[in-house]
């Protein structure tokens, strides 16, 4: 299996000196060599948020990953254009009566082979077959039944690396559920047993889950799973932070961060170098101001996280997260990525249109990256990941009617898939192409909207 840099917004990076290799001698290499010593092939994924049908579907676009390495990236054509409004929405009407809707966060198993595609307005998650982008299962997450009406959602679906299981974030359900899984057989199954309804929770320490003073809004951000499969790093839309046995039935709290902690709407994660890096972001329109949920409407921040050492019998905010990085004032952060040796951390700034850049080894800040010039005047860099090589970055940019986070701060004017090109060994970096997203299908009062974006290797 592939080594695992990082969990979100995957840099895969740090294996590159072992893909890029060295010879100590002036022979010629063997051609056994030379395929050993090239970048695996890929491709990038990216999903868009507009419908395709009135009221439902969107889009998932596939492209090759050599064309997007060359000088000529900006003409990338897609490979494939998954409209998601036909077969998808078929086979989710026929297993669970609804359509489905804003397919917001694309992610693969450690193998590739499949595709795990979350939608937010629906609460549905669609598993695929990658190789043929044909969509083999649709499940629904649970409904939360209140005076004020019914609500799911699933924001996001992350995938252990070991193949058995994948944790939905059930948003504004507030419940982490999971999923079991069996690549090899196409066999999956919502497992409504290891559920954990995050609004009517105890955690070990016997303090609610939820609560006005140290989580008050609870709906389930990000389920980041660790490289062991194990942990579940849970951010929380009002703040605080869950880390979750994630293998128990029912999942079972071992890490319970407050607000004062960790602050609310983190959703990018990185696996580098023995730690876990989480970020948090800003909030949410329809819940700032004067509303309690969140500290302010903009800043983020980033936290370096152990990998171990939790257990139900810890106390409260332990062990504690090491701060390496905020940002007040008008900003917000969505995805990361590790770049070039796995050395920096890039950190998305969808509001000011940059990326920070930060030192692992020091902890330290060190650059930012404008990614607003010649191409664009409004990038809202949002989801990124790393290509193989490490030597370049995919992220997606928003565009000018965002279809999902209230909208956050993520209005852009230029929807499409940006390519930043790293210099330095990861230190620093340009956007040297965009490639724009047509949305063929587009319904009325709508304009493409990306947000998931995912690298897939194929060898």
């Amino acid at each position: 299996m592939r080594s695992r840099l990082a969990i979100l917004s995957i840099g895969f990076a740090a294996v590159a000196p072992l893909l890029t290799g060295c010879r100590s001698s002036d022979a010629p290499a063997s051609p056994e060599a030379v395929q050993a010593a090239a970048p695996p092939a890929f491709e990038v994924w990216i999903a868009d948020q507009s419908d395709t049908r009135k009221g439902y579907g969107g889009q998932l676009l596939v492209y090759e990953g050599q064309g997007l390495m060359s000088p000529a990236a900006a003409r990338a054509e897609p490979v494939a254009r998954v409209d998601l409004g036909a077969e998808t929405s078929d086979l989710c009407f026929e297993q669970t009566g609804r359509h489905p809707v804003r397919p917001h966060m694309v992610l693969f198993n450690d193998e590739h082979t499949h595709a795990v595609l979350s939608f937010v307005a629906s609460g549905h998650v669609v598993i695929f077959d990658a190789a043929r982008r044909t969509p083999l299962s649709c499940m629904e997450m649970t409904e939360r039944v209140t005076e004020q009406g019914s609500f799911r959602q699933a924001h996001a679906a992350f995938a252990a690396p070991d193949g058995s299981y994948i944790v939905v974030a059930n948003q504004n359900g507030k419940r982490l559920e999971r999923i079991d899984t069996d690549y090899a057989a196409n066999t999956f199954v919502h497992n409504r047993e290891a559920s954990l309804d995050l609004m009517n929770c105890t955690t070990p320490s016997g303090r609610p889950c939820e609560s006005e003073e140290l989580r008050p809004v609870n709906w389930p951000i990000c389920p980041i799973i660790d490289s062991t499969s194990r942990y579940a790093f849970v951010t929380l839309r009002g703040g605080g932070l869950f880390v979750l046995d994630a293998k128990a039935t029912p999942m079972a709290i071992v890490g319970e961060y407050d607000q004062a902690t960790v602050r609310g709407n983190g959703c990018g994660g990185a696996e580098v170098g023995g730690h876990m890096y989480i970020n948090s972001g800003g909030s949410p329109v329809n819940v700032s101001g004067n509303d309690p949920h969140h500290h302010a409407l903009y800043g983020f921040d980033v936290y370096r996280f152990p990998l171990t050492g939790y257990s139900a019998e810890n106390a409260a905010n332990a062990p504690a997260p090491e701060v390496l990085f905020s940002k007040d004032g008008a900003a917000d952060s969505h995805g990361i990525a590790a770049a070039g040796d796995g050395r920096y951390l890039w950190v998305m700034d969808r509001h000011n249109d940059v990326a920070e850049i930060l030192d692992l080894q020091s902890g330290q800040r060190v650059n930012t990256v404008n990614l607003n010039g010649p191409l664009t005047d409004n990038a809202a860099p949002d989801l990124i990941d790393t290509a193989p090589g490490g030597d370049r970055l995919f992220v997606a940019l928003r565009g000018p009617v965002p279809l999902s986070g209230d909208p956050h701060n993520a209005v852009g004017s230029t929807p499409g898939m940006g390519i930043i090109q790293i210099t330095e060994d990861g230190r620093s970096g340009s956007l040297v192409a965009i490639v724009p997203m047509v949305n063929e299908r587009l319904q009325a009062g709508q304009a493409p909207d990306p947000h998931g974006l995912r690298v897939r290797w194929l060898r």
